[in-house]
């Protein structure tokens, strides 16, 4: 089965020290890997990792990376070429231009 061509949107609102946004940032990976073109949203906590060197090394690798301009501001994080910051009109247009949409969050 082909991955080239399709979409996936991920939505991570782990925080970084939690398993599941590791596991978010993995999938994405393992997407991008497959032909997938992917586009992850950190929201809420999550946007304290943007820096984070794992996520960081996909966007080379074609990832598509926004960040909660709110939730930046709320946790401190610096607004810079880390991420796209956006809005939730964008998880809103991803949500419905992906083929699939998942998310990780914290329990």
């Amino acid at each position: 089965m082909s991955f080239d061509g399709k979409k996936l949107g991920i939505l991570i609102s782990a925080p970084p020290e939690a398993p599941a946004f590791l596991h978010g940032v993995r999938f994405a990976a393992a997407a991008l890997q497959a032909g997938c073109s992917v586009y992850l949203y950190c929201i809420d906590s999550a946007v304290a990792g943007v820096g984070h060197p794992e996520l960081q090394a996909l966007r080379p690798q074609g990832l598509k990376f926004y960040a909660c301009a709110y939730g930046a501001h709320h946790h401190g994080v610096p607004v810079d070429d880390r991420a796209t910051f956006a809005g939730l009109t964008v998880v809103s247009d991803l949500i419905a231009s992906t083929d699939r949409f998942v998310s990780f969050n914290a329990p």
